[in-house]
């Protein structure tokens, strides 16, 4: 069975200033998805599956998936702050989403081969597709418990605009991961977090007490894009009626349920295992407005090589 790609594209980008997963870079006003759309396409994936918010949900089928129906299966889901569990209710004041893996529950219905998740907004490139691509496909058929995880190494995917949220890694010596933390500011920056010097400067991430702690160029790090097979929406269910009956995640009306919080339950647990898949690709994206011309760039760049088609679709 043919793998699915699951693209998460319910955010806004508040950073950015608008909607990045429809902003056209390409030569022909392609976005950053219809790139990992092709490369996971020359990679074998079988359909294409979108998270996305219900109010953008007639932009996004004129702009987006207009340009696929014919040429793989497409589907769509949607993120509500008020898609819970039975029994739990949305927290007066809340208005944050609940997070990535959140945004992948909404894939239950939809989803039922093996499947990698991925960012809209974040350019991968086709190495890494065809890397994750033949572990899923190769899966043996009925396989649980048995994911993966492309590893960046964190010097890699960082912004010259800005911090970056990534997951920060651990692997044992059969490659498999044994942590991931998700850290939401890290930077090439001093010891007291100024940007003065960054180039020669070391990469540090900033603590929950605010702390600047140094990490290695090469660390890995989870840019999100894993590779589940279907259990891992019953394993999310479950843990999210957890993480919901917790009361200091529901009086922090800003706490999310990402991924690497499920993830490091089933491997803590030894319940899955991830295997981590290095890569040493570069990463870019608009996690800023400012990277977009860097962007825009690197894409026409990849165009005259001809690693891509003047037009994808």
């Amino acid at each position: 069975m043919k793998p699915t790609l699951f693209l998460l594209a319910a955010g806004m980008g508040s950073r950015y200033g608008g909607l990045k997963q429809l902003d056209g870079l390409g030569p022909n006003g392609e976005t950053i998805m219809d790139y990992s759309i092709y490369d996971a396409i020359q990679a074998g994936f079988g359909k294409i599956v979108w998270v996305i918010r219900k109010d953008f949900e007639e932009q996004f089928r004129t702009q987006i998936l207009a340009k696929y129906q014919h040429k793989v299966p497409c589907e769509l889901c949607f993120q509500a702050l008020d898609a819970l569990p039975e029994g739990f209710s949305v927290p007066e004041g809340r208005q944050k989403p609940w997070g990535t893996n959140h945004a992948v529950l909404m894939g239950k219905d939809v989803i039922k081969e093996p499947f990698c998740v991925i960012n809209c907004d974040d350019f991968y490139n086709r190495d890494a597709f065809m890397v994750i691509g033949k572990f899923l496909s190769e899966l043996p058929e009925g396989a649980k418990n048995q994911y993966a995880m492309v590893g960046f190494r964190v010097g890699n995917t960082l912004s010259e605009n800005g911090t970056v949220a990534r997951g920060l890694c651990s692997t044992d010596a059969e490659g498999h991961l044994t942590t991931v933390v998700e850290r939401t500011e890290i930077v090439r920056c001093a010891e007291d977090g100024s940007n003065a010097g960054a180039v020669t400067e070391a990469i540090r991430y900033k603590d929950e007490n605010g702390k600047w702690i140094e990490v290695a160029d090469n660390t890995p790090v989870s840019m999100n894009m894993w590779g589940f097979t279907p259990d891992y929406f019953n394993y999310s269910q479950d843990e999210f009626k957890a993480f919901l009956s917790d009361p200091k995640n529901i009086e922090n009306l800003k706490t999310e349920f990402f991924i690497p919080l499920m993830v490091n339950k089933l491997i803590n647990e030894k319940t899955a295992t991830v295997k981590v898949l290095d890569t040493t690709s570069k990463w870019f994206g608009v996690t800023y407005a400012a990277d977009r011309e860097d962007t825009v760039k690197r894409i026409k760049k990849l165009v005259n090589e001809g690693v891509y088609p003047n037009k994808l679709f």
